[in-house]
């Protein structure tokens, strides 16, 4: 499976880090916060956490604080659907492809629910064939964009199709709201908004840079589902997001890429590029930790992360497009996420020129 083309967007609305902190001081329920809510704010949106600004799909921050579980779902419902399309369209036009020449569809996403799902209102504005598979998963949190691509190469190695539309995308802030439970808090202060896609064929475009799929693997952890997941509450979405998430990503993305290197036989040295879901700052530190990586390495994920924030899913479309357009020198690639399960997900890919 080669990946012809990559799309990415986000919403026109950009909120600094700070500009948050300014918000909620001014929210009239503010002075009801524990004063250690009220400190984790404080340190997550003025501190140095990686995170210079986020695209949401708010005209206001003031929107976060008292919003209703059914202005949350209409958040997703005008939003999701716009985002995946314009990184569709973004993806289509960087493939030369035309939308009628797509025989599947696949969109991951977990910040919110249709039914049907988003598959049917993104074929209706892409003006995708009325016979494309079209297929929604859902549940898969952060790491979701490497089972949807998997996906995406079984239906092409099946020979069902010739073409595939991978899609990741959320709305973070329609799962925004402020209370005294500190994974809300800095959820409410790390996520954002955006979609990614990539169009998938079994061959590469001629005289484009080959960017091959040649391995994949994934771990799965039960145990340590209950780390970061999504609950609910009083209707509405809740972040469940526990301290040693850090941790466990690390050890878990080490454990995956150590094993993939044998499977695959391939040796470490081999590995010319890093595209890795960025999850916030601690999590890249604890990654460079046990993957042994310079900070040189992560530029791109880190530079995703300030530019965007944790954008959960279609991360790796961002990180991957940056690294392309930039010197990543041709070679073998780690991509890799991690998410809800705890799960953590990763690829070998060939990069090269035609």
């Amino acid at each position: 499976m080669f990946i012809i083309g990559l799309g990415t967007a986000v919403p026109p609305q950009r909120h600094a880090q700070r500009d948050g902190w300014d918000a909620v001081q001014r929210w009239p329920k503010f002075s009801r916060l524990q004063p250690r809510s009220r400190a984790i704010l404080k340190k997550v949106l003025c501190g140095d956490n990686g995170i210079d600004a986020r695209h949401l799909a708010l005209d206001s921050l003031a929107e976060v604080f008292d919003s209703t579980p059914d202005e949350l779902q209409a958040r997703f419902t005008t939003h999701a659907p716009a985002l995946a399309s314009e990184a569709a369209r973004r993806a289509l036009k960087n493939a030369g492809c035309l939308p009628t020449e797509i025989d599947a569809v696949l969109i991951s996403t977990c910040t919110g629910y249709l039914c049907p799902g988003l598959t049917s209102y993104v074929s209706e504005q892409l003006g995708l064939r009325p016979d494309v598979f079209a297929l929604d998963l859902v549940g898969q949190g952060c790491g979701a964009a490497l089972p949807n691509l998997r996906a995406g190469e079984s239906i092409l190695t099946a020979g069902r199709a010739k073409k595939v539309l991978s899609i990741c995308v959320e709305v973070c802030s329609a799962a925004f709201f402020i209370d005294d439970d500190p994974g809300v808090l800095i959820s409410a202060c790390l996520f954002a908004d955006g979609a990614g896609a990539a169009v998938l064929a079994p061959a590469p475009l001629p005289g484009r840079r080959r960017v091959e799929w040649k391995f994949t693997g994934s771990r799965l952890v039960p145990g340590e589902r209950d780390s970061l997941r999504f609950g609910h509450h009083n209707g509405r979405l809740r972040n469940i997001l526990q301290p040693e998430v850090p941790r466990i990503a690390g050890d878990l993305a080490e454990k995956l890429f150590s094993e993939s290197l044998v499977l695959a036989g391939i040796k470490r040295e081999r590995i010319t590029g890093w595209i890795l879901h960025t999850g916030g700052r601690d999590v890249i530190l604890a990654l460079r930790d046990k993957l042994k990586l310079s900070a040189d390495d992560v530029r791109h994920s880190s530079a995703v992360l300030r530019q965007f924030g944790n954008l959960s899913s279609p991360t790796v479309y961002f990180v991957l497009e940056r690294a392309l357009n930039d010197s990543v020198p041709d070679g073998l690639w780690w991509l890799s996420a991690f998410g809800a399960g705890f799960s953590c997900h990763g690829a070998i890919l060939e990069v090269r020129q035609a």
